[in-house]
This record gives structure tokens, C-alpha cells and sequence, in this order.
């Protein structure tokens, strides 16, 4: 490999463990400095093929040939002592897949590609809204209705060509986390809601990837490492379970500052730089709380929870669980079945269960108005015999109060599926009222 005495060339290797032998003949070089940490890794993910695949693919930094324009690109990088040419091979030589392609996951994938990640894949269903334009930079005005997996691979290969840009435009679900995962060394959780946290938590735990999560609301945002790899905490140990669905307002129904995933998504970006050049001390049993209006950061410290139901010492999540059923529990229709059902006489109630200020902006003509912080003292007074049809501005609180109305025994009670917005983007101000 041509390379200096601060590395050490190894032709392979063969292990023996528990009666099983594991042999890898691949030639690759390891930092002397970080011999005992790759003997680490070697005896306690060994043996089983998607360990040895790991350790190949955090171990070995192939011998790479950089074009005349790669290193100009990364010049920058090759004056580093801590990257150089070995880390930008090993960069060059690594993949990383974004779950989401919005507020968090903008800042990520670019600065992702701009550092020449050599695969970086991206997995998003939804399209480019105006609404997304304030916080979510990958994308432009001319690219709303586009796919953001399709707008998002645009930008990237505007910025570096160099880098291969998978897009899977579909969402994550049970069935294909862990096929997805499969292709990627690092995982980047950009996501912004419950299910798909814990359905990429579960994931990345089940296929031994390290997961760099983060999260916003309003002005607040987060950051850890989860791997499974190092012994530390996983994001259950955090959060045994979503909360009900509604309880947690998302950023279309809290808001967010635009700067604010700028801010962490970056950050995110840093963590994955780290893991993948093995450099620095990523978040792992740490998270990191940024409190964006009085500029201040600081640290949690993480532990492993032995009655965690995922890497807990007795687990009761033994495969990835798709929360996306569990979270939108009771009947549904959607906004289109909604309006046929009103336009053919409907003797139930409709219920809106936002705030009074968002009622007052527009509401379905007809319907009564209960916030969702009043809806369970309100329950009592409800004819349990009556239809209920219960929307929100996007379906999560409607979904929370059909919960509780079903559970305190008001069996027709139904959830809009996503809400106003949904009805205002098939309808347009058809059958809505201001005031």
C-alpha cells in the first residue's frame, strides 16, 4: 500500500470463537494507534457476517487515486493530520443514509457530499412545499411539488459531483428498515415524528449501525449517538415507547425558527464525519441540548437502562415495529370520503380539535370546536351513541382525541387523515369559513 510506519498492513485474519472460526483474507492497513481498539471490535462483534462486514468497513482504508480535481475539492482536508488522504479515502470510500430530507436532514446531506462522502443514500416520501422553504435548504422555489429525494439529489450533485446519490422516495416501514439500513455504514435519523424515530432506532440497532439522531421544536434542539456497538444507550433507553399520538405537537403545528436545524443538522453532519474517520469522541451516551434563545448548550449524560425492551437485559422489541398503525389507532377517512359524507347529509359531529386562534383562521363549516387540552373534561358531556368525524390541522391531535374518545367508550368516533391542510390542498376555501 505505499503507506507510512504509523500504519500496519494486515493480510487478514482468522478467529476462533466459541467452536466458530471466522476468516477474512481481505488485505487492509490499521492505524498502530488504533490497533487495540480494532482488536477490540474484532473480538467482541466477531463472529457473524454482518459483524465482519462492520469491522471490514470501519477498518480497512483502501488504496484510493484522487482525480487532480478531488484534490483541489478536499484540499483543505488533506492539511488536516487528523484526515489526510487515508481519511479522505476512507470518506471517499464510505456511505451514509438520511432518513428524511427536510429541516435536519438539509444541512446533513450537504455538508455530507461537500466533505465527499463517497455513497450517501437519502429516504423521503412527502414533496417540496412552499411551507418547507423557511428551514429546508437543500430545496428552492422552483422545486416545490418536486419529490424531495429528487430535489435533494440535485442539489447534492450540484455540489459535488463526485459523490453517488441513492434516493429512495417511499417511507421506512418494518417490512423494508432493514434491507434499507443493509447498504449503509452510518445512519442519520433527520425524521420528524415518533414512529419513524423509533422504527430507525430499531433498525439500527437490529443491523449494528451506528445512528446519529437529532430532533427540534420552536427553539430547542438535540443530538446523540446510538450504537450498539460501543455498549451504550439506545434511543428506547431514553424512551421506552412513543408518546400518544398528539401529545408532542410536530413543527407544522408548533412551529420552528428556520435557523434552528441549520443549527443541529450540522451538527449531525460533525458526528458522522467523526464515527466515519475515527477521530474525536462522538455523542455515544451523551446528548446534547441546544436552547437557541439564550445561545447555550449542554450535556446529559446517557445510560443504558437494563429494563430497556430493546437492548435491556429481558427485550421485548425483538424485531423493528412499525409505529405508524399503532400511533394512528381507530377509524379513518380521509378528507375526500369526509366531504362526500357531508354533502350526503351527515347527522353526526364534526369536530375540530385545534386552538380557538387556528379555528379562527379556517375551519370545515358545521363543525364544533373542542381543543384537544379540553377534549377529555369534555368527553362526559358527548352523546356516546353519536357519529363523530375529528379533525385537526394535520391529523395527529384528531388522532390523539379519537383515542381517548374511543377509549372512554364512544365507539364511532373517527380521525381525519390529514387534516385542514389536507382538505385545503384537495379543496381549496371550498366549505371553509373564517372567523
Amino acid at each position: 500500500m505505499g503507506r507510512s510506519l504509523e500504519w500496519l498492513e494486515i493480510e487478514g485474519f482468522l478467529i476462533e470463537s466459541n467452536s466458530h472460526l471466522t476468516k477474512d483474507s481481505r488485505p487492509f492497513a490499521v492505524k498502530r494507534s488504533h490497533l487495540a481498539d480494532f482488536i477490540h471490535d474484532l473480538i467482541t462483534l466477531a463472529p457473524g457476517t454482518c459483524a465482519m462486514e462492520r469491522i471490514w468497513r470501519e477498518w480497512s482504508v483502501p488504496t484510493m487515486s484522487f482525480t487532480d480535481s478531488e484534490r483541489h475539492r478536499y484540499s483543505r482536508h488533506f492539511i488536516l493530520p487528523q484526515v489526510g488522504e487515508d481519511g479522505q479515502a476512507r470518506l471517499k470510500h464510505s456511505s451514509v443514509l438520511c432518513v428524511g430530507a427536510g429541516g435536519l436532514g438539509s444541512p446533513t446531506l450537504l455538508y455530507l457530499a461537500a466533505a465527499g462522502v463517497g455513497r450517501i443514500g437519502v429516504i423521503d416520501a412527502d414533496r417540496v412545499d412552499l411551507s418547507n422553504l423557511q428551514r429546508q435548504i437543500v430545496h428552492g422555489t422552483s422545486r416545490i411539488d418536486v419529490l424531495k429525494t429528487e430535489s435533494a439529489e440535485a442539489t447534492l450533485r450540484e455540489i459535488n459531483p463526485e459523490v453517488e446519490v441513492i434516493t429512495h422516495p417511499y417511507r421506512l416501514t418494518a417490512d423494508n428498515v432493514l434491507e434499507v439500513l443493509a447498504d449503509y455504514d452510518v445512519i442519520v435519523d433527520g425524521s420528524d415524528n415518533f414512529p419513524t424515530r423509533f422504527l430507525v432506532n430499531d433498525g439500527a440497532y437490529f443491523a449494528n449501525k451506528p445512528l446519529v439522531a437529532g430532533a427540534i421544536f420552536q427553539f430547542d434542539g438535540q443530538l446523540s449517538v446510538f450504537d450498539r456497538a460501543s455498549g451504550g444507550p439506545c434511543y428506547r433507553c431514553l424512551l421506552p415507547e412513543p408518546p400518544a399520538p398528539g401529545a408532542v405537537p410536530s413543527c407544522d403545528e408548533a412551529g420552528v425558527l428556520g435557523a434552528l436545524p441549520g443549527v443541529v443538522g450540522s451538527l449531525q453532519a460533525m458526528e458522522v464525519l467523526k464515527i466515519l474517520l475515527k477521530i474525536g469522541t462522538p455523542l455515544v451516551g451523551r446528548m446534547m441540548h441546544y436552547d437557541a434563545l439564550s445561545a447555550r448548550f449542554r450535556e446529559l449524560t446517557l445510560r443504558r437502562d437494563p429494563s430497556c425492551p430493546l437492548c435491556g437485559e429481558n427485550p421485548t422489541v425483538t424485531a423493528p415495529v412499525d409505529y405508524v398503525q399503532t400511533c394512528a389507532a381507530g377509524a379513518e377517512l380521509s378528507v375526500q370520503e369526509l366531504r362526500s359524507t357531508l354533502e350526503n347529509g351527515f347527522s353526526g359531529v364534526l369536530l375540530d380539535v385545534r386552538q380557538p386562534e387556528e379555528h379562527a383562521w379556517a375551519h370545515i363549516t358545521g363543525c364544533r370546536l373542542i381543543p384537544l387540552g379540553e377534549i377529555e373534561a369534555a368527553i362526559p358531556s358527548l352523546d356516546a351513541d353519536q357519529e363523530y368525524l375529528v379533525y385537526c390541522k394535520i391529523g395527529q391531535r384528531s388522532a390523539y382525541a379519537v383515542a381517548l374518545m374511543q377509549e372512554a367508550g364512544i365507539r364511532k368516533a373517527r380521525n381525519v387523515t390529514g387534516g385542514i391542510l389536507a382538505w385545503h390542498q384537495a379543496f381549496g376555501m371550498e366549505m371553509l369559513e373564517e372567523g
